[in-house]
């Protein structure tokens, strides 16, 4: 009996190492008060949108698979939202923080956002989503390292920065507002900001012959934005989650809402030395710079600041050509990214998009496929959940170029759950579009000038082409990606450009599951915001 009582004991003692062992995965709380402040990133006082008083907002710093718990109290005067760029939220588009998903945050009110950066690594960031908050701040990083068991295709660096970067106006967020409310596309820029600064309002100190990791956002409104540092040569090694071929690149574009990350080496006489952004494709060309310090830095930075490519095109598309998956580094799980070979897999369904500018009752709006969105009443998310009818029409953008010149529409793409899609975006105006899908990655298997056919597909990368959620379409172009739909929710799609966003160039892709389980899709959260049609509904007991 008492050698039965010992085996017992011990199989206890066993189960409750391995419990500790296999652990619910780590949890990170954060606390932020949203309010407005004034800040002068150009010289000129401005109303911004803080975070715990910072502009930019604080960073958030995690690891594979943790939960990120984010309270978000709300002290403006008017409804928030914060969203988080590049985050996936596996089955978990309750959390995405836009419009279509969310029911704002009140004035005066909070709510507590639960996230999990899951199968998750790389460089993101999140911004406030309603209105035209954006154009006043209240955005920070994200950084995702890798679980410490999951090796890393390169040592691991000195240090390692953050860089916010892009396009900034002088006219407080409300008047930018306005002038898009009144039909009216915005002015051209005043000027750039590297981490909420103007130029040469921001120092990197580095130490002689270290090697250092630059996380690079643009964060801008409007342009794309060349990247460099002078004298010294950038190694990539992530793109919103993918380590890629590690090519070294003099100066990288990087479109609106992308992120890249890069090593360099302080190789270089000790002195100090210009980081500088300008802007891409526009007729008058911004820049701003900040400076990279050697901790005995004999000299200070030389003047003027290295120039960078302005307007040619041939050269950018060549760049982003070049950028290829490392097919042996393992990604968040221990297995080489190659390993998942997207190329031989059929596609199930061929969506092309096609972006416009059209007028529409005397005013300026932006379009897909001819449908300009407009926001309903009720988050759509919620709509859909309660089953409530009128908010949005499924199907209400066609999957094909349409030869309408415009029409008004709260616009959801029906989509099957583990369906695998290709889709084209197509640009047929002279700038440069940046598009975004939420809750997913996907692999830019082509790009290329002239109008698409079926014939441009054998010019796919079927093989070591770049993942990530983030794409750029040139003037006259096209650019075509091969997508799983492997996350069931109801997920934005949206051009980058922050005005052609709020004027109506994005939509909601609802990607449905008929089985109704917590395994495809997890339920609503019990303290999920209730607003419009959806008020009076119940969410969930505790």
């Amino acid at each position: 009996m008492e050698e039965k009582r010992r085996w017992w004991t011990a199989m206890v003692v066993v189960f409750v190492l391995l419990k500790s062992i296999h652990g619910e995965d780590p949890y990170r709380f954060y606390t932020w008060n949203v309010t407005y402040g004034d800040i002068y990133p150009l010289g000129v006082k401005q109303q911004g949108i803080l975070i715990n008083g910072q502009f930019p907002g604080p960073a958030i710093e995690s690891v594979t698979n943790d939960n990120l718990i984010v309270n978000v109290f709300n002290n403006l005067d008017e409804p928030f939202l914060l969203s988080w760029n590049g985050v996936q939220q596996r089955r978990n588009s309750w959390q995405d923080g836009v419009y279509g998903t969310n029911c704002p945050i009140p004035p005066g009110k909070n709510f507590t956002y639960a996230l999990q950066v899951k199968d998750q690594i790389g460089s993101y960031f999140y911004f406030p989503s309603l209105a035209f908050h954006k154009a006043a701040g209240g955005f920070g990083g994200i950084k995702i390292a890798s679980r410490s068991v999951i090796p890393i295709p390169f040592d691991p660096p000195a240090g390692d920065y953050t860089i916010l970067a892009g396009d900034w106006f002088k006219q407080n967020h409300t008047d930018l507002k306005a002038i898009l409310d009144n039909g009216n596309d915005l002015p051209f820029p005043d000027g750039l900001l590297i981490n909420g600064r103007g130029s040469n309002g921001y120092t990197f100190t580095v130490d002689q012959g270290k090697t250092y990791r630059l996380r690079i956002s643009n964060v801008g409104l409007t342009t794309s934005i060349n990247f460099r540092i002078q004298s010294h040569k950038m190694l990539l090694v992530e793109v919103e989650g993918t380590h890629t071929l590690q090519n070294t690149y003099d100066s990288l574009d990087i479109h609106l809402g992308q992120s890249y990350s890069v090593l360099f080496t302080a190789d270089q006489p000790a002195q100090d030395y210009n980081i500088v952004v300008s802007t891409r494709f526009t007729s008058q060309v911004l820049t701003a710079t900040s400076i990279l310090r050697y901790r005995n830095s004999a000299g200070s930075v030389s003047d003027p600041p290295p120039g960078g490519p302005t307007i040619e095109i041939d050269w950018s598309l060549n760049q982003a050509r070049s950028i290829r998956r490392n097919l042996t580094a393992s990604g968040p799980r221990p297995n080489p990214q190659g390993s998942y070979h997207y190329g031989m897999i059929n596609t199930t369904r061929t969506i092309r998009l096609a972006n416009s500018a059209p007028i529409i009752n005397g005013k300026q709006r932006y379009a897909v496929n001819s449908v300009s969105f407009i926001p309903a009443d009720t988050p759509l998310k919620l709509a859909d959940h309660f089953n409530i009818p009128g908010v949005f029409k499924l199907g209400g953008i066609p999957d094909n170029l349409s030869g309408s010149g415009g029409y008004l529409q709260t616009s959801v793409m029906a989509a099957d759950f583990r369906a695998y899609v290709e889709i084209v975006f197509e640009n047929t105006e002279d700038n440069v579009q940046s598009w975004h899908i939420d809750g997913h990655n996907f692999f830019v298997v082509g790009m290329d000038g002239g109008q698409w056919s079926s014939d441009s597909r054998l010019s796919y990368n079927l093989r070591d082409t770049i993942s990530r959620c983030t794409v750029q379409v040139y003037p006259q172009s096209w650019t075509a990606v091969y997508m799983p739909l492997d996350n069931v929710g109801m997920w934005n799609v949206r051009s980058e450009n922050w005005a052609r966003q709020y004027l109506g160039q994005q939509f909601y892709l609802r990607v449905y599951s008929p089985a109704n389980s917590w395994r495809d899709e997890y339920p609503i959260p019990n303290n999920a915001l209730l607003c419009g049609r959806a008020l009076g509904h119940k969410t969930r007991s505790l």
